[in-house]
């Protein structure tokens, strides 16, 4: 009942709810953004969602665009401003991942939506992170985040999978909110800059 119904039933209206009351910092950021980051305000990737299907992911800017004289980007190092590292490390980057939950493409609580072309490489356990819905937050991220290697970060996910319910959805979200106060644990983000995950090297770690 919880996983069929209950939990994408919280998921609108806690999304809903959300997206109502932190619109005025919603706007607040994206003219921040604009100012010293530039345009577009969103950054947008395609990621994998449930049963690994492709869907766009929304997130606000957090580098600049800074090309070389051959018109190529910087690279990240690069492009990195003090405000981008701010809006990481606060986690208000991934606000606008509220749209993706209220469209039903993630939910509040799940494993992290990885790139599109890791797909090949999870094995038939680690895939199973597929099974539920991506989320904003997730069982990875509040036992280590960033801190972990692929190989733990998949075992928590899988973990989560076979037994999420209310009880843990809301563990996850109190304690991903004590998290980013704490600043604990935060780098990048899984599109910028963390090590890439290839089953046929090193960088699964």
């Amino acid at each position: 009942m919880y996983k069929t119904f209950i939990k994408r039933t919280l998921d609108i209206i806690l999304s809903l709810i959300a997206l109502i009351l932190l619109s005025p910092v919603l706007l607040v950021l994206a003219l921040l953004i604009r100012l010293k980051l530039g345009s577009p305000v969103i950054f947008t990737q395609t990621r994998a969602g449930y049963h690994g299907k492709a869907f766009t992911i929304y997130k606000f800017r957090t580098m600049t665009d800074a090309r070389n004289e051959d018109g190529q980007l910087l690279p990240n190092a690069q492009r990195k401003t003090k405000f981008g590292n701010i809006l990481r490390s606060t986690s208000l980057d991934e606000l606008p991942e509220l749209w993706n939950v209220l469209k039903g493409e993630m939910s509040l609580v799940g494993p992290r939506p990885l790139l599109i072309e890791y797909l090949p490489y999870y094995t038939a356990e680690e895939n199973q992170r597929h099974d539920v819905l991506p989320g904003i937050t997730g069982w990875a991220q509040i036992n280590g985040r960033n801190a972990l290697n692929w190989e733990e970060k998949f075992a928590l996910d899988v973990w989560y999978v076979k037994h999420q319910s209310l009880v843990f959805d809301i563990k996850s979200l109190f304690k991903t909110v004590a998290k980013v106060i704490q600043r604990k644990n935060i780098n990048q983000g899984e599109g910028h800059s963390t090590t890439r995950f290839d089953a046929h090297n090193k960088s699964r770690k």
